[in-house]
């Protein structure tokens, strides 16, 4: 299936197809609603004019009515569906046109102005990297995906993500299910206390307090029999001595004193097990479809293979664990009967599920985290399917574990830009076979594409080590730690100014090299806040630093004194740039990087083009 815009245009035009027909089914079954009602009145009007007809034949239109509820509620959860798949398809094809901006979750609650690139290399918020791939319904999808941007995974672990990403990019119709069933947990299900509610340990213990349960039930239901007894005998319709009456009297007072005591002294433990269980089953009915529909898959890819069986490790599968909730809860729902509430005091049915609700989550509820597990992994890495099969054309990057750090590309572009209109450069940094430049610095007038450059290595960066396919024709990498100074901002509240947060963001890249990976440093305007001696003075310095300690990267600069820094640091630093030209009045870039320092500058036209005198 190489040809994504084709497949999916043809499903959403069967989808819509199908909304069309379902909808001219409700409409029919609104009017044959209608229609029963009318023919009840019938029957009750001939029923009334006519004593020879039966009352009892309403009973036929109550109950066709009654089975045409169940047939319209039915038809419309299958219409909301066939919707949501029908906006899915729509939003992946306004991805394919450029048009994705602001229809997809922007995520930025995940942003950390503290994290060392998310903001920088636009991660997170509109028209971000995670609006475009996320397909993500669910919050613990969501949730792995970001997680996954933010947290670059070793190569075992991304080598294991490209083969599932590999094997679920053509299943088109997991994707769709998964984007579709995942869309009723969105808004309701909160991941983190839900598998904190299955890991809690039990508030109601078993023993001693459930054999005494079961104690005060025999007791019960003896009290319930004596209150029979005597409820008989006074009616008359018992008799016997009024002093057995008497007895079972008393017998009936005591019992309903002593398991009104008993439920009086548990109600803060049993309404706390019931109240969780009623929210917790509400969460997990929203998540049932989706681990029904994953349980029922199958894979090839090790990653994939280990999700799936994750979900029925050590017993049932969620299918079967779930319907055992489900029914409880059901069973709960009965309090609201008044027979059941009159039978309470007896056979104490609260406190008895209540015991068996702690005993469904002492068994199954650990799996309910694996389970959320085990749901957001399948749909990030389906989110990850979804951009790999828009762009068949980029592929897995090669992740190299020995040697020196390392980005080697080929044809890299930004992700962000539409394919035809991306421009590609060949980048390399680090290696040693042959030994490549350590840093390269970057020169260029205004708006020639340096600080994209910067964007596009970091972003590739990102995708590479969450195991996405990356835009370039060919990348091969080492594991890194990417740290950017590119989208660096003053704050009036905090008191600190542009060029202080930059250092700050600085000292941040250089507190990266400590740790077990190389880093792969990225820094727009290198010093652009102070004057040039300093600026000169302090770049090399802590370029030299940043090379000592192990580090590759790219610094830009407008300051051409700062391009000496590469005939310092000799072989280990180059210079590129990028230039652009003016024909007619007008400014052209072409966004291609060459090698060397460039040699004139375009601030002086821009200024006069939007209208300064100069």
């Amino acid at each position: 299936m190489s040809d994504p815009r084709g497949a999916y245009a043809r499903l959403l035009e069967e989808r819509r197809a199908d909304i069309a027909l379902r909808e001219k089914r409700h409409r029919a079954l609104g009017y044959a609603r209608l229609a029963v009602v009318a023919c009840a009145a019938v029957v009750v009007w001939l029923a009334l004019a006519r004593q020879a007809f039966s009352i009892a034949w309403v009973l036929v239109p109550v109950a066709l009515f009654a089975a045409l509820i169940v047939v319209h509620e039915q038809l419309l959860r299958v219409l909301e569906r066939r919707r949501r798949a029908a906006r899915y398809f729509e939003r992946s094809l306004a991805r394919l046109d450029g048009n994705w901006m602001g229809a997809g979750e922007p995520g930025e609650r995940y942003l950390d102005a503290a994290h060392p690139y998310a903001k920088d290399l636009d991660l997170f918020g509109p028209g971000s990297l995670f609006e475009l791939i996320s397909t993500a319904r669910s919050h613990i999808g969501e949730e792995t995906l970001a997680r996954w941007l933010l947290e670059p995974a070793d190569p075992p672990t991304v080598r294991a993500r490209q083969k599932a990403v590999d094997e679920l990019r053509p299943r088109l119709d997991l994707r769709e299910d998964l984007a579709v069933l995942a869309e009723e947990a969105r808004t309701g299900v909160d991941p983190v206390a839900l598998a904190a509610w299955g890991e809690a340990p039990p508030l109601l213990a078993g023993g001693w307090l459930r054999a005494l349960l079961w104690l005060f039930t025999a007791l019960g239901v003896a009290g319930g029999a004596a209150l029979c007894v005597w409820a008989l005998h006074i009616a008359g319709m018992l008799p016997m001595p009024d002093f057995y009456a008497v007895i079972a009297r008393d017998v009936f007072l005591v019992v309903l004193l002593a398991n009104g005591a008993f439920l009086y002294g548990r109600r803060q433990k049993i309404d706390r097990v019931v109240a969780a269980v009623e929210e917790a089953a509400h969460e997990l009915g929203l998540l049932s479809d989706v681990l029904v529909r994953l349980e029922r898959e199958r894979f090839e890819a090790p990653l994939l293979a280990e999700l799936r069986a994750s979900l029925a490790a050590e017993g049932d599968p969620p299918s079967q664990r779930l319907a055992g909730l489900k029914r409880l809860t059901e069973y709960l729902d009965s309090r609201d009967n008044v027979f059941v509430r009159v039978a309470e005091v007896f056979i104490l049915w609260t406190a008895h599920l209540a015991f068996q609700v702690e005993d469904w989550r002492r068994h199954s509820g650990p799996a309910v985290g694996r389970w959320l597990r085990a749901a957001g992994e399948i749909e990030a890495l389906c989110s990850l399917a979804s951009h790999a099969f828009e762009h068949p054309g980029d592929p897995f990057p090669e992740l190299v574990e020995e040697g020196a750090p390392l980005v080697e590309a080929e044809g890299i572009g930004h992700p962000l830009i539409p394919e035809d209109r991306v421009v590609r450069n060949d980048v390399r940094i680090g290696g040693d076979d042959p030994p490549g430049p350590r840093v390269l610095v970057v020169s260029g007038s205004n708006m020639s594409g340096k600080s994209t450059l910067l964007r596009t290595l970091g972003v590739n960066a990102v995708l590479a080590q969450a195991g996405a396919p990356v835009r370039a024709r060919w990348l091969r990498m080492s594991p890194l730690a990417v740290g950017a100074s590119i989208r660096v901002t003053d704050s009036l509240q905090g008191g600190v100014s542009r060029f202080y947060a930059e250092i700050l963001r600085i000292r941040q890249i250089l507190d990266q090299t400590a740790g077990p990976r190389p880093v792969l440093f990225l820094i727009d305007e290198f010093l652009h806040g102070t004057n040039s001696h300093d600026r000169r003075i302090g770049a090399e310095a802590l370029v030299r630093g940043l090379v000592k300690r192990g580090a590759i990267g790219l610094i830009t600069t407008h300051d051409l004194a700062l391009a000496e820094i590469a005939d310092v640091l000799g072989e280990r630093a180059a210079n590129v740039h990028f230039e652009d030209r003016i024909e007619d009045g007008a400014i052209h870039f072409d966004y291609a990087m060459r090698p060397g320092v460039v040699r004139k500058s375009n601030a002086i036209e821009l200024m006069r083009q939007v209208g300064l005198e100069i």
